[in-house]
Order: structure tokens, then C-alpha cells, then sequence
């Protein structure tokens, strides 16, 4: 399967890259490299890509398992290198999955299993990187709690 993208400078270090699916993002470089902060870094554009490759994952192992989630989310966070090219030392990523009674091992397998086997963007990145994962459970207070769940919840313990 083919893919492609382009990339056109728009002025100082701000380009403007597109999909091939059609869709358009900006992308700047930091004040102190002349540019205006008018988009994400070029490396934080491939952050942004790989925690979205990875909770797209994720997201659909748990929908197939039949667990009801309300959010997921994911926090990258990044080392690079102090040396020129500055690559990517580490990354390290941390779901958050949101909701009521849900299942731990059942995030905890969707969370390997992008890992180790679905994510094309951990599997090109993982050769020259550490990326380690883990997880987090987050009860939801607002989702809403069905009238029969909550009459068993409000009975005494005896």
C-alpha cells in the first residue's frame, strides 16, 4: 500500500503539510528558530502521530472487547538526544481510559497489544527508541448511572 503526503513551505520555518486522504495541518518552528508559533513542531507532530496511531488501537481492541469506556486519552512525553540530530531517545506513553467498571485486564491487553503487534508507528520507532506504555483507570463521574444500578448501589450493607 502506497501513501503519500506533501509538504509546501508556507514563510520563515512554517510549512503546511497534506494528506494524501486530503486534510491539511501547520507546522511551525519554535520563536527561537524564526518561527511564529503558529503550529506544532515537526517532532511533536510525530508525537501527536504515534499516540494517535496507538489510542486508535487501543480504542478498537477495547469497542471489539465490549467494554464501555467514555474517554481515552494519551500522554507522550519525550526525551531527545543533547547532540545534533537531537532523535528521540525515549518516549514514553500513558493511556488514560475513562468509565465505569471497566475491566482492568481488559485495558491492560488492548495497551500490549498495540504495543507489541498493531501500531505501525511503535513498530517503525521502536528500533531506534525506547517507548515504553502503561495505564490508567479513571472512574467518570458524569456518565450517567442506569436507575437500577444506582437503587443497588444505595443499598445498605448488611
Amino acid at each position: 500500500m502506497t501513501m503519500k503526503a506533501s509538504v509546501k513551505w508556507l514563510d520563515r520555518v512554517a510549512f503546511v503539510g497534506e494528506s494524501g486522504s486530503g486534510h491539511a495541518m501547520v507546522i511551525d518552528g519554535a520563536p527561537d528558530a524564526g518561527g511564529r508559533n503558529i503550529g506544532p513542531r515537526p517532532l511533536e507532530a510525530m508525537l501527536i502521530g504515534l499516540g494517535a496511531c496507538s489510542a486508535f488501537d487501543v480504542v478498537n481492541i477495547l469497542r471489539k472487547s465490549r467494554v464501555k469506556f467514555s474517554d481515552c486519552r494519551v500522554e507522550i512525553e519525550a526525551e531527545r538526544a543533547d547532540a545534533i540530530p537531537a532523535v528521540f531517545t525515549r518516549i514514553h506513553l500513558t493511556f488514560i481510559v475513562s468509565g465505569r467498571r471497566i475491566r482492568e485486564q481488559a485495558v491492560e491487553r488492548a495497551v500490549d497489544l498495540s504495543a507489541s503487534k498493531y501500531c505501525s508507528a511503535t513498530a517503525m520507532l521502536r528500533e531506534s527508541v525506547e517507548i515504553t506504555h502503561e495505564y490508567r483507570i479513571e472512574a467518570d463521574p458524569l456518565e450517567e448511572i442506569p436507575d437500577e444500578e444506582r437503587r443497588e448501589e444505595e443499598k445498605p450493607d448488611r
